[in-house]
């Protein structure tokens, strides 16, 4: 049986998730969190095979949670469930030590797929983002778009600044300081090579990160 802990601060995604894998015969859901401090907290008192994680969550990230996870747990399989493309963020999952990486709109057959891979041991991606990662990897550091040589935190901020949520409440949301993530934010802009919001929006929609 595949124990899983499901990690994502929406109830009604977690309540979904549940009840889909309650039809599998060979995995259930045993418990729940909201938070990545709430998921250290239940890995630290009981044993799972699989961690469902959502990439982008009120205060720290799943990503900026991965050096925790594995410092205390590195043998223990993360599977990414996040509604950032997977060709694009994949990447920098896989360098953060997750396991897998799935988009939330993925079919219920993948999800259940991927998740026996990853609890046998394995990685998990869809087909798109195995090619593009693929070629990264022939084509070696220089053919990598810049956003792939951002940090975890570095990331969320770029993905909420894109999707036009304020310095304010970007650090609200992250229990960061404004003067954090206006200092971030300019980190963001030149490793990029933009020169201001409206430019990184631009960028992101180029490349797929968000849709346009």
């Amino acid at each position: 049986m595949i124990k899983i802990l499901v990690v994502d601060d929406h109830t009604i995604f977690r309540s979904g998730l549940r009840k889909l894998l309650s039809d599998e015969p060979d995995m259930r859901v045993d418990d729940e969190a909201r938070d990545v401090g709430e998921m250290l907290a239940k890995l630290r008192r009981a044993s799972f095979d699989v961690v469902l994680l959502d990439v982008s969550m009120a205060g720290r990230s799943g990503l900026e949670a991965m050096p925790s996870v594995r410092a205390e747990f590195p043998k223990l399989p993360v599977l990414f469930l996040s509604m950032y493309p997977a060709e694009q963020y994949a990447v920098v999952a896989l360098r953060a030590g997750a396991s897998g990486y799935l988009t939330k709109d993925a079919e219920s057959e993948e999800l259940i797929l991927a998740i026996r891979e990853v609890a046998a041991g394995r990685r998990y991606l869809s087909s798109t983002a195995a090619q593009r990662l693929l070629l990264q990897t022939v084509g070696g550091d220089d053919d990598q778009p810049p956003h792939h040589r951002l940090s975890a935190r570095e990331h969320q901020i770029m993905l909420m600044i894109v999707q036009g949520i304020s310095l304010t409440e970007i650090g609200k949301q992250m229990f960061i300081s404004v003067k954090t993530v206006s200092s971030t934010r300019t980190r963001i802009l030149q490793k990029i090579g933009v020169d201001n919001n409206a430019e990184l929006v631009l960028y992101a929609v180029r490349h797929r990160i968000v849709h346009g």
